[in-house]
């Protein structure tokens, strides 16, 4: 049996707005598999060696449960423009791209080595609609020690005609052809992945639906982000009242689905998340730079909802979850102010969770470094920065780092980053 035993501050997440803080404590794993926290080492485990990390602190690492990795050498620019026209203009012709697979190896292994370095081990990642750059991600991913889900994206309608497009037909081979070389990897698994309902026919809807249900496939999409957008989606499905009942029809509606923004999403809808255990992927700072809105989160928590983060790159700015943490904070505090002070902001524990232990039940994972939890975890230094308790050093590590902070990252178990 491998033991590795971690030392330093641990802090971990066991429920929303609570933060467990072990001052000069142990984090034990059993091959890959977390054992306990320890504020002394059990005599069990004398013989085996430690990684003294000083007084680090001993973090959680990240889920990031929406991104688009083609999208990836984009960040940052097309800020100025509302969602289906920064699609138009910068998205789709940046996607197209990735038809060539050395381009696709170039940028997926950086944003690869970007996520680990950033403390980032846990993924649902949009590719774009072409099945060997897919097949490129995934590979990158796992090389670098990324666990999760990457899906090849459909599109066979309202797509970009002479620069992203797929027939029907191809976006229903493909997906097969897909699935079927995803058969080796380990860490990194296939997620269907409609793009959002304009851009898919029910042909295919039905198509990912079947095999949704036939291969216990897992889903992830886009949910209420826009006016227009939901605007679109009614005039495409008449037959529906709202926009999430167009997934629900095909079969793509249940609690192995993910929906990101549901900027937008009523009562009516969110009790349809709630009841069919949907989670939904908070992306603030997309939301705002796209000019979509703030999304109710605290509503949808007081409700029993499932809410994780998303960085969704390239319409999110960051793609460092420190920075989603802090930017969920204030567009909560946006909510806050402008509905008369009536709905409480996220407090910081509260954000962190959602980063991290929220995110990772997606993958069946309990809240915090609970025993019989893949580890997943990194050492963040703050010596160059003042001193100050281990408290107010959590919260501001959120808010601020020092440079090259993350000395080290575990993922599933393995370590990853840092000196091996």
């Amino acid at each position: 049996m491998a033991v590795t035993v971690l030392k330093g501050t641990i802090v971990s997440a066991p429920a929303l707005g609570q933060v467990d803080i072990t001052e000069n404590g142990y984090l034990v794993a059993e091959d890959g598999v977390i054992a306990g926290v320890f504020s002394a080492l059990p005599e069990r485990y004398a013989a085996a060696p430690v990684e003294d990390f000083g007084d680090a602190l001993i973090l959680q690492s990240f889920a990031d449960l929406h991104l688009h990795a083609p999208q990836y050498p984009m960040l940052g620019t097309g800020m100025d423009l509302p969602l289906l026209d920064w699609l138009n203009t910068y998205t789709f012709p940046m996607e197209a791209r990735f038809a060539d697979t050395d381009y696709a190896r170039s940028i997926y292994r950086e944003l690869a080595r970007e996520l680990i370095s950033g403390g980032t081990t846990r993924v649902c990642m949009f590719s774009s609609l072409h099945t060997d750059a897919t097949l490129v991600l995934m590979e990158e991913l796992e090389k670098a020690g990324v666990t999760g889900y990457v899906g090849k994206v459909n599109m066979d309608r309202n797509a970009a005609p002479g620069v992203l497009e797929e027939t029907t037909e191809e976006s229903i081979s493909e997906t097969l052809r897909w699935l079927e070389s995803c058969g080796d990897f380990k860490y990194v698994k296939p997620i269907l992945t409609p793009r959002f309902t304009p851009s898919c026919t029910d042909e295919v809807m039905a198509f990912l639906g079947d095999l949704a249900a036939k291969r216990n496939l897992p889903v992830q999409s886009h949910l209420s982000e826009n006016d227009k957008e939901i605007e679109w989606v009614r005039a495409l499905h008449p037959d529906c009242t709202q926009y999430w009942e167009t997934y629900a029809k095909f079969g793509l509606w249940n609690d192995r689905t993910l929906m990101a923004h549901c900027v937008w999403s009523d009562a009516r809808e969110r009790a349809a998340m709630r009841d069919a255990g949907v989670t939904v992927v908070h992306c603030a700072d997309s939301n705002v730079n796209v000019c979509s809105g703030t999304a109710p989160i605290r509503t949808m928590l007081n409700e029993g909802l499932n809410v994780a983060l998303g960085s969704d790159i390239a319409g999110g700015d960051h793609l460092n979850l420190f920075d989603v943490v802090t930017s969920s904070i204030r567009a909560s505090k946006i909510r806050y102010m402008e509905d008369g002070k009536q709905t409480p902001f996220l407090t910081v524990p509260e954000g962190w969770y959602l980063a991290t232990s929220a995110g990772a039940a997606f993958f069946g994972e309990q809240p915090g470094f609970a025993p019989g939890n893949p580890l997943h975890a990194m050492v963040l230094a703050d010596d160059a920065l003042p001193p100050m308790p281990a408290a107010d050093r959590f919260e501001r590590c959120i808010y601020r780092r020092q440079k090259d902070a993350v000395r080290a990252v575990w993922s599933a178990g393995r370590k990853v980053w840092g000196t091996k």
